[in-house]
């Protein structure tokens, strides 16, 4: 078990921790991390922990590089030419960019959800069916039917598609297609689940869905969620952070930073004076 402790920015901004105080379990750890595309300085100083079984929000402006921060938490910006990750980061204590790391491991480990969903153009079951098969996580037939139908039931789907799993992944609805890639994610048994602004491109009924579903999958998986919905983040998250121009200004309890958080900058992107 490991304190819950505010970390400090190197570049001199103090990124404050608000809320209760206690301990929990870090699932994820982040220090002093910097990214630049070429000359740009997208993320600068960020340092924060997330806890485990928990839904961490991180809310911002647009292009304050929250989403950016996110997919260095998989290594999705290794697939970036220029782009340039420095600082530490920590799933379960274990550096993930150390050079003898398995990446395909660490994406199997950590599952990310995109802002449109993305199914792949095969049938229903093998959408889910692709990664345990790949990863060699399935002997036989058997093993591969029980992790599709027990993927699609924590997915929150199966009811709506087992009469139909031969049937095309894109022929679903958005919100459908949503919990579909959800299922595709958790099929591989990760630890961890990222979520880019998951609802941004579904209907107000598709997204309850969606979140209810995020509130029932912390009991099991880390989640950390970008939203630019502040309502979102206040609904399905127990952390918030908030990035305003590539920093994280502050970080703590979502009651408190929406209620009473410690930075103007906050106050202020809250209240909707900026954004």
């Amino acid at each position: 078990m490991e304190q819950l402790v505010a970390p400090t920015s190197k570049m001199g901004v103090d990124v404050r921790h608000t809320g209760e105080a206690g301990t929990t379990e870090i699932k994820v750890s982040a220090q002093n991390v910097d990214v630049f595309y070429g000359e740009k300085h997208a993320i600068k100083g960020v340092s924060v922990n997330v806890p485990a079984r928990s839904v961490m929000a991180f809310i911002g402006p647009s292009g304050c590089g929250k989403s950016t921060f996110l997919r260095c938490i998989n290594r999705m910006n290794d697939t970036i030419e220029g782009c340039k990750v420095t600082g530490n980061i920590r799933l379960d204590d274990r550096d993930i960019y150390d050079a003898n790391l398995d990446v395909v491991e660490l994406r199997a480990r950590v599952g990310m959800v995109f802002q449109k969903p993305n199914p792949f153009p095969k049938s229903i079951f093998e959408n889910v069916a692709y990664g345990p098969r790949i990863h060699g996580l399935v002997h036989g037939k058997a093993d591969l039917d029980a992790i599709v139908e027990q993927s699609l039931r924590k997915a929150a789907l199966w009811e709506e598609v087992k009469d139909r799993l031969k049937e095309p992944g894109t022929g679903l609805s958005g919100g459908q297609q949503q919990r579909l890639c959800i299922a595709r994610a958790i099929a591989v048994n990760p630890e961890v689940i990222l979520m880019d602004e998951p609802c941004s491109a579904l209907d107000p009924i598709a997204t309850a869905r969606v979140e209810e579903l995020i509130d029932e999958l912390r009991q099991n998986y880390t989640i950390i969620i970008v939203t630019h919905s502040m309502q979102q983040a206040a609904r399905v998250s127990q952390q918030t952070a908030f990035f305003h121009l590539g920093i994280l200004v502050e970080t703590g309890s979502t009651e408190f930073i929406f209620t009473n958080p410690h930075d103007q900058r906050t106050q202020d992107y809250i209240t909707g004076r900026f954004g």
